[in-house]
């Protein structure tokens, strides 16, 4: 089925939950406001709609084709890709100062929903790209930004991040490729660089990577790791291309799901080594490549809601057309369509809740992000950088986590259908499965919230937006949502209890926080899920009550946010004893058992 951009509950999640005027507040946003972002929302869904979600299948089916070093797309999509950046979407959100539009980072998060969901396989293209715009910006020198940020800002030419080789996947103090200073500032890069996104196509005329090596007197361990930038066509004086560089794809993986997006196995060096540029100072690479990972693991959260919205989509529409079997209670003996089951509403409702707690939480992140970034007061930057540290990892992991269930339930409700491929279920159940592992795998999101975003300190920002949700528990039970307050207040419970173990046990038995470091990221992401629905049915029992015409909609809203309460929120209390109690399980078994 089409995909149709959630324009009404994106707007609604903008305008209520995640402050837009607030952001439109914010010095150098002057011009925000949500009738802009309206006109945004518009256009953008128009395009998702109509130019990007058409490819979804073909991409699926066509893939990519390697020859001779050259990777040709899929069919349309190197069309699409221009008309996406003539039409100035990758600049959304770069700066000014590089040609960019220079729109919040919460505007620009709405869109990159709607391409995810349209098309993820064609969605990493541009996000690469964003990442790779971000760590330049911050760390690149003057003449580097000069010569490749306006081109990147633009879309004219896209990004990459070169991390992994065939020895050293998560653990990058493995990383062998090498850089030797040619003495007139540039360095000839060799090695091997493996799973690399869009690292070679058609769609644009020349591609900027940004690579990890060392120097020849780098110290072992990440600390040794310096970031350069490899071009495939070094860039002449004037900002024309010149020479083809030594850097070359040489296969292509064969993978589960994405199959339109190229992911590389890239050599440098072949022919005597590719001309680097260096970024930063030597040796802190690895800091610098943080920068765009952060953008990428936001950016892949949105990608684990945005499959979950397609998914859900799909099936709603399935479960309206397929009938089967006669409604239960109904005096009517033929067969009803299947979203008259109860078992397939609970699955739907599943979806939706989960999706619309996503949404909430993943967009509330962005307008931290954007308060973090322009805030005007100090202490008010640092807390909302705060929150933008804790909450990545969550919206990352927990959102990535889940799309694998949404989508398989999307897969159950079309039955036996939903294992034939032609239906198109099957796509975003495969597509979904690779958003928990790149850009770091769960188990890292988990250990980087219990230890650098939690315990390194004291549990402060834990805290603080625990007692948010307090707050708004509180709240709803005065404003007659009680059954919604109470579950919160119960699930308050079970995280506090949650923190205080984490803060208090991380230094003496670290692997026993680590045991339960994936059922905390994942009571987190229902706790702080379950208390954006909260505020979105106080909004909308508010709006109801004076009166606003769409009543459906803003009852839905309080349906929604009932549902989460009573069949997901319990889920913590399950989470909270594995993490409380499970790690002696989790950890006895003698290694030759297994």
């Amino acid at each position: 089925m089409s995909y149709r951009a959630p324009v009404a509950d994106i707007r609604f999640v903008l305008n209520e939950l995640a402050g837009l005027n607030e952001v439109g507040a914010l010095p150098g946003y002057e011009d925000v406001n949500p009738e802009l972002a309206d006109a945004i929302l518009e256009e953008a869904a128009k395009l998702a709609e109509n130019v990007i979600a058409p490819l979804n299948k073909v991409g699926d089916q066509h893939g990519n084709k390697l020859s001779d070093g050259i990777v040709t797309t899929a069919p349309g999509f190197k069309s699409a890709y221009q008309q996406f950046s003539e039409n100035g979407w990758v600049s959304l959100r770069t700066p000014t100062e590089f040609g960019g539009q220079g729109m919040p980072a919460l505007i620009a998060m709405a869109t990159e929903e709607m391409w995810c969901a349209a098309n993820v396989a064609f969605s990493l293209c541009p996000l690469l790209t964003l990442g790779a715009f971000e760590a330049l910006e911050h760390h690149a020198s003057d003449e580097l930004k000069a010569t490749y940020l306006p081109k990147m800002a633009s879309g004219e030419w896209t990004g990459t991040m070169n991390l992994t080789e065939p020895q050293a996947g998560s653990d990058l103090a493995q990383v062998r490729a090498k850089a030797v200073p040619v003495g007139d500032g540039t360095y000839k890069i060799s090695g091997q660089k493996i799973f690399i996104t869009w690292g070679e196509h058609d769609m644009v005329e020349n591609i900027v990577h940004l690579v990890l090596a060392r120097l020849p007197d780098a110290p072992a361990g990440v600390k040794g790791i310096s970031l350069f930038v490899v071009p495939k066509y070094l860039v002449n004086a004037d900002g024309s291309l010149g020479e083809r560089n030594d850097v070359s794809c040489v296969s292509l993986e064969h993978k589960l799901g994405i199959h339109a997006s190229p992911t590389c196995v890239m050599s440098y060096g072949d022919k005597g080594g590719a001309i680097g540029y260096l970024v930063g100072e030597a040796h802190r690479g690895l800091g610098y490549m943080f920068t765009m990972m952060n953008q990428a693991r936001l950016g892949v959260g949105i990608e684990g809601m945005a499959i979950a919205e397609r998914a859900y989509q799909q099936a709603v529409a399935y479960a309206k057309d397929r009938v089967q079997s006669r409604e239960l209670g109904s005096d009517n003996p033929a067969p009803a369509a299947i979203i008259k089951h109860a078992d397939i509403r609970r699955m739907l409702m599943t979806m939706k809740s989960q999706i619309e707690a996503q949404r909430a939480l993943t967009y509330y992140a962005g307008a931290a992000l954007d308060r973090a970034a322009r805030h005007p007061d100090a202490a008010e930057k640092q807390k909302w950088q705060a929150v933008v540290n804790f909450l990545i990892p969550i919206v990352k992991g927990w959102n990535t986590e889940q799309v694998n269930e949404i989508t398989s339930l999307g897969v159950q409700i079309h039955g036996g259908m939903g294992f034939i491929e032609e239906t198109g279920a099957a796509q975003h159940l495969r597509d979904a499965r690779i958003t928990a592992i790149y850009e770091g795998t769960t188990g890292i999101q988990a250990m980087d919230l219990v230890g650098r975003k939690t315990a390194s300190e004291q549990g402060r920002t834990a805290r603080a937006l625990l007692a948010e949700v307090e707050a708004v528990a509180a709240q709803l039970k005065t404003q007659g949502l009680a059954e919604i307050g109470d579950a919160l207040d119960a699930a308050l419970v079970h995280a506090r209890a949650s923190t205080d173990f984490v803060v208090g046990q991380f230094e003496a038995q670290p692997k026993a926080v680590a045991a339960g470091s994936v059922p905390f990221l994942k009571l987190m992401g229902i706790v702080l899920g379950g208390w954006q629905l909260g505020r979105a049915a106080l909004v909308a029992k508010q709006k109801l009550a004076d009166g606003d015409a769409d009543s459906a909609f803003l009852e839905a809203k309080l349906i929604t946010a009932r549902f989460f309460a009573i069949h997901l929120l319990p889920q913590v209390s399950g989470l909270s004893a594995a993490i409380l109690h499970g790690a002696d399980t989790v950890l006895a078994l003698p290694e030759e058992a297994f």
